[in-house]
C-alpha cells in the first residue's frame, strides 16, 4: 500500500473555541460503512479486574478510550491544548475564590441512549459510587479532593471541595466521573464484563471470546445531546495480538485506521514511503516511561541502589537504539511540554557515569555487584518494550556495580502482580489524565496511588501537593512542583525514561485523523469520517 506522512505538531495548540462551537449529532455525515479502526490494546476479565469497563474500575488509556466515546462526563477536554468545556453540563465555574466549590449545570432534555433523564441526582450518585467503592485500581483518587456532592433541582450539581484544587475542572472530564444509570450500575459493587451504558455519543457492543473482548461497534448514539460533532454513524474496533498483524490488516483493506501501539519500525517505513494511500500523523503527545521501585523491597530499600541506577543510565542511547525520532529522553515525570516541568534529575546527577555510581554505593556500604530484575509488561505498551529492557540490562551491567536480569509479562499477569508489591523493579508508561503538571505528580506520590507504592513523603503530600493545587495560574504552582521534582530525584521512587510522540496511520480517505487523538492521548472516534481521497 502507498503511504504519505502528515506531520501536525501545531494540533496541540488548537484552542477550545474550536470544539465548543460544535453541535450536537444532527450534524453527522451519516452513511457508509463502519470506519474500522485497529488497536493492540488488550481488554481482559479476569478475578483480578472482574468489570474492566466500569467507570468505577477503569483506570488505563485503552480502557479509558472506550468509556470516553459512551459515558458522558460533565466536562471535557478540547480538541488540542487548553482548558476544558462542558459536555454533558451547560455550565461549570468556581463560585467561591478559593477554588473549594465548583457548581455545574446539566443540559436540558439530557437522557440516557434509553431515552432516561439524566438528573443532578444521577450525577451525584454517579460521584458516590466510584468514591464509595474505592476500587483497587485506585483511580478513585482523581475524586479525592471532593468532600460533598449536593444537588439543588433536577439539573444543577455542587461540589464542595476539602481543600482548593484548581485542577478540578479537568477531573470532572476524566472517565472515573463519567455519569452511570443507577439502574445499570449497583452503587455496592462493581459491573462485570463488558457492558457500558451512558449518555455519550455512543453505544457500545463487545464482541467477546472467553474472557477478552475482540472487537466492538460504537453506535451513534440518537438520543446524544452535547458539545460534540459527531462525522460518521458507526465505528468498528478490532483487537489485534501484534502490531504487525494490526498493519497487515491495514495494508489488505480490512481496517482503516491504526492507533496504538505501532512498533518503531512501522512508523519509519511508513513515513519512508511518500506515496498516497496512507496517511501517517504524526502528533504531539504526553506520554511518558519510566521505573518504578518497591521501595519496600530488600534489593531496592536502600536509596543508594536506586540513585546509582539513576546515574547510569544512559536515556540518549535508550532513545535513539530503540525509539529514534519518536521520543526524547525525560529527567522529570513532568513532561518538558508541561508547565511545571524541571530537569530535576539531570540536575541532580548529569551525565551517566560509572564513577559516580561506584562512589553513591560505596559511600552507602552496598555490596557490589547488586542483584536484581527489572519486569516488563510483553503487550501493553508496544513491542518496543523488550528491545529498551534489553538495553537497560546492557548498561546497568556493563557498569559491573549491577547483576540484572529481566523478565516480561503479559499485562493481565504485570499488572495485578505490580499491585500486590510482587516486583523490586519494574516499567510502566503513563499517558496523562488531563495535561497538567498534577497529574504527573499526585498519581504516583499521594495517598491511594494507583501504583499502591509504599513510597511516601509527608512534605510532599501534605504542603507541596496541595499548594500547587491552589494556583489557579498553573505558572504560580512552579515552585511548589519543582521542589517535587527535586524531592523525587533525590530520594529516586521512580526513575523517568523518556517522554514520547503518538501516531495514526489511515487510509487516505479517511477525515478528521488530525483530532483522532488529543494531547492526553484521548481516542476522539467522533472525529472520524470519509471523504474526499488525497
Amino acid at each position: 500500500m502507498n503511504r504519505k506522512t502528515l506531520v501536525l505538531p501545531v494540533v496541540i495548540g488548537l484552542l477550545a473555541p474550536v470544539l465548543a462551537a460544535c453541535g450536537g449529532t444532527d450534524s453527522g455525515s451519516g452513511g457508509g460503512d463502519a470506519i474500522v479502526v485497529g488497536t493492540t490494546d488488550v481488554f481482559t476479565a479476569s478475578e483480578e479486574s472482574p468489570a474492566p469497563l466500569d467507570p468505577a474500575w477503569a483506570y488505563d488509556v485503552g480502557l479509558w478510550n472506550v468509556l470516553r466515546q459512551t459515558v458522558q462526563t460533565l466536562m471535557i477536554q478540547p480538541r488540542g491544548e487548553g482548558e476544558p468545556v462542558p459536555e454533558a453540563a451547560e455550565s461549570c465555574s468556581f463560585t467561591d475564590s478559593g477554588n473549594e466549590r465548583y457548581a455545574c449545570t446539566l443540559r436540558k432534555d439530557l437522557t440516557f441512549a434509553d431515552g432516561d433523564p439524566v438528573t443532578a441526582d444521577d450525577v451525584k450518585y454517579s460521584i458516590d459510587r466510584a468514591l464509595s467503592l474505592k476500587a483497587d485500581s485506585g483511580v478513585f483518587a482523581l475524586l479525592s479532593t471532593i468532600d460533598t456532592v449536593e444537588t439543588r433541582g433536577d439539573r444543577e450539581v455542587v461540589f464542595h471541595l476539602k481543600t482548593a484544587d484548581a485542577t478540578f475542572p479537568y477531573k470532572l472530564s476524566t472517565p472515573v466521573a463519567g455519569i452511570v444509570d443507577p439502574d445499570a450500575y449497583d452503587k455496592k459493587k462493581l459491573r462485570d464484563g463488558f457492558e457500558v451504558d451512558g449518555s455519550g455519543p455512543y453505544t457500545f457492543k463487545a464482541d467477546v471470546e472467553g474472557d477478552k473482548l475482540v472487537s466492538a461497534v460504537f453506535t451513534k448514539n440518537p438520543e446524544y445531546k452535547g458539545s460534540l460533532k459527531v462525522n460518521n454513524d458507526k465505528v468498528e474496533m478490532r483487537n489485534f495480538d501484534s502490531a504487525d498483524e494490526m498493519g497487515a490488516a491495514l495494508d489488505r483493506g480490512d481496517i482503516d485506521v491504526m492507533t496504538r501501539a505501532m512498533s518503531p519500525e512501522q512508523i519509519d517505513a511508513l513515513a519512508a514511503d511518500s506515496d498516497d494511500d496512507v496517511d501517517l500523523i504524526d502528533l504531539a503527545g504526553l506520554e511518558i516511561r519510566y521505573l518504578a521501585f518497591n521501595t519496600n523491597d530488600s534489593t531496592v530499600r536502600s536509596k543508594a541502589v536506586r540513585q546509582a541506577m539513576a546515574q547510569l543510565i544512559d536515556r540518549g542511547e535508550l532513545v535513539s537504539k530503540v525509539y529514534g525520532s519518536q521520543a526524547e529522553p525525560l529527567y522529570s515525570l513532568v513532561p518538558a511540554s508541561i508547565t511545571g516541568h524541571s530537569n530535576a534529575f539531570f540536575n541532580k546527577y548529569g551525565d551517566p557515569s560509572t564513577a559516580k555510581a561506584k562512589n553513591i554505593l560505596e559511600r552507602a556500604g552496598v555490596t557490589t555487584p547488586v542483584q536484581l530484575t527489572l519486569h516488563y509488561t510483553t503487550d501493553h505498551y508496544g513491542p518496543a518494550t523488550k528491545k529498551e529492557f534489553e538495553l537497560l540490562k546492557e548498561q546497568l551491567n556493563g557498569s559491573g556495580l549491577f547483576d540484572v536480569d529481566i523478565k516480561g509479562a503479559p499485562w493481565d499477569v504485570f499488572r495485578p502482580a505490580e499491585k500486590k508489591g510482587k516486583y523490586e523493579v519494574y516499567g510502566m508508561g503513563w499517558f496523562p489524565d488531563f495535561p497538567d503538571a498534577d497529574n504527573y505528580v499526585a498519581p504516583f506520590l499521594d495517598k491511594d496511588n494507583f501504583l499502591g507504592s509504599p513510597y511516601a513523603n509527608a512534605r510532599v503530600r501534605s504542603s507541596l501537593i496541595p499548594e500547587s493545587r491552589r494556583a489557579a495560574d498553573r505558572i504560580a504552582a512552579t515552585g511548589s512542583l519543582t521542589e517535587i521534582q527535586d524531592i523525587v530525584a533525590n530520594d529516586v521512587p521512580f526513575i523517568p525514561l523518556w517522554q514520547g510522540k503518538q501516531y495514526v496511520a489511515a487510509g487516505d480517505d479517511i477525515t478528521g485523523t488530525a483530532y483522532a487523538l488529543n494531547s492526553s492521548s484521548t481516542l476522539q472516534l467522533w472525529e472520524l469520517g470519509r471523504g474526499v481521497s488525497g
